[in-house]
């Protein structure tokens, strides 16, 4: 095993955010079950609390950028993965005390997601601080491959630890997850060349968040991979919002069935994990970005067509290829944003991508479910599969598409 494997500080930061990745996943079933089987609550109740984890998508990127790029990004994820693990931590202490609320769980998610995203922006403008600029796309390849594996192995293993200690007390997994995360990123030998945070007011944050927003929607890579990355969660977060409803009313099919389906959609995320740094060095990393958001298209169609006698077979193939896509997306769209913004910037770039691109996959699951309410579900379906197949177009018709090898930093 060489390349990237024998790369010590890069291990330490896939073996953080692996570990952290599948803590996250007990979470993911713990928060609302907690919520659900302790304190009783609604179902829409407990739908608020996957809208609350996921509004700091939306609120927190761009500040977040913006701050994290006048400081040195270690500490910064260190603080993240710290202040996640004491904010889950008081769920649990809560429940021991007997003044666990609804409210409480709320808080839990809003800011448990704000760092979340606070620490996602910092590593994505960290990592090129540890990894050589030829090995970006290797890294990202291997990051993904690790929130795969846990992605696989987080909801059994999660749903299996509920089981036996109960939903509250499960949630101090993720709290060691995010301690051991910041261990691990924290014994990182090579430290990053930051300058120290400037002084300024208002007015220099307000210039720095202008240069930043100049620089993405300026730039001829930049400006149609932001487009395409929205218009991609767009189309997801309205499939997602009622894909189950879906699957179970229209297809007929059972919540055990759709739960195989959606995990054997992890085939198409480990191909993509696996292969992606191959499929980027034989078509280049432009097509590669270009095929991967061509390939939201047929995904949503296959999920919008899928007909009650071949259902399995539709839903599987059509999870398949939409985790195939995310994941080569993935992998070669980051290492080009990461070799080709300037130091300085970094940060404020995935805050951008982040706000603008990620953000849009909440407001399509408004979207959807509005849609889902004033039309049939299928046809919410259908609408999130036409949209799904306009995402390749910016990318397709910009310069991107000839990119074969990453493009050269502007620093």
């Amino acid at each position: 095993m060489g390349g990237l494997w024998r790369h010590g500080d890069f291990l330490r930061l896939w073996s953080a955010q692996s570990v952290s990745a599948l803590g996250s996943q007990v979470t993911l079933l713990a928060l609302p079950l907690t919520a659900l089987l302790v304190l009783h609550a609604k179902p829409y109740e407990v739908a608020l609390l996957a809208t609350a984890g996921s509004l700091p998508t939306l609120a927190v990127g761009i500040p977040a950028g913006v701050w994290v790029d006048r400081v040195r990004r270690r500490p910064v994820m260190i603080a993240a993965d710290l202040g996640s693990a004491a904010m889950l931590a008081s769920a649990p202490a809560a429940y021991g005390l007997g003044v666990l609320t609804l409210p409480h769980l709320y808080i839990v998610a809003v800011v448990n997601g704000s760092f979340s995203v606070l620490f996602e922006v910092a590593s994505q403008a960290y990592l090129p601080s540890i990894v050589p600029r030829a090995h970006l796309v290797e890294a990202n390849a291997k990051f993904e491959a690790g929130r795969v594996a846990a992605w696989s192995a987080g909801p059994g293993a999660g749903g299996g630890l509920i089981s036996l200690v109960t939903a509250p007390v499960a949630l101090l997994v993720d709290t060691a997850s995010f301690v051991a995360s910041a261990c691990l990123i924290g014994s990182v030998a090579k430290h990053e060349q930051g300058a120290p945070l400037k002084d300024g007011g208002a007015g220099v944050w307000r210039r720095e968040l202008r240069e930043g927003g100049r620089y993405v929607l300026g730039h001829r890579y930049l400006r149609p991979l932001l487009l395409g990355h929205a218009l991609a969660n767009l189309a997801l977060g309205i499939v997602w919002a009622i894909v189950i409803v879906y699957a179970v009313r229209e297809l007929g099919l059972t919540a055990a069935v759709v739960g195989v389906v959606l995990s054997l959609g992890q085939i198409g995320a480990f191909a993509g994990a696996v292969f992606g740094r191959g499929v980027a060095e034989r078509l280049g990393v432009g097509r590669t970005v270009v095929t991967a958001l061509f390939l939201f298209g047929p995904a949503t169609l296959l999920l919008a067509i899928a007909s009650r006698n071949a259902a399995i077979i539709f839903l599987a193939l059509g999870w398949i290829l939409e985790n195939l896509a995310r994941a080569l997306y993935s992998v070669s769209a980051t290492s080009i944003r990461q070799a080709l913004v300037p130091n300085r910037l970094r940060a404020r770039a995935t805050g951008f991508t982040t706000t603008a691109g990620t953000g849009a996959f909440p407001l399509g699951t408004a979207v959807g479910g509005a849609l889902a309410g004033a039309f049939s579900l299928r046809q919410a379906m259908l609408v999130g599969a036409v949209i799904g197949f306009l995402p390749f177009i910016p990318v397709a018709f910009s310069p991107i598409r000839s990119l074969r090898e990453l493009p050269e930093s502007d620093e």
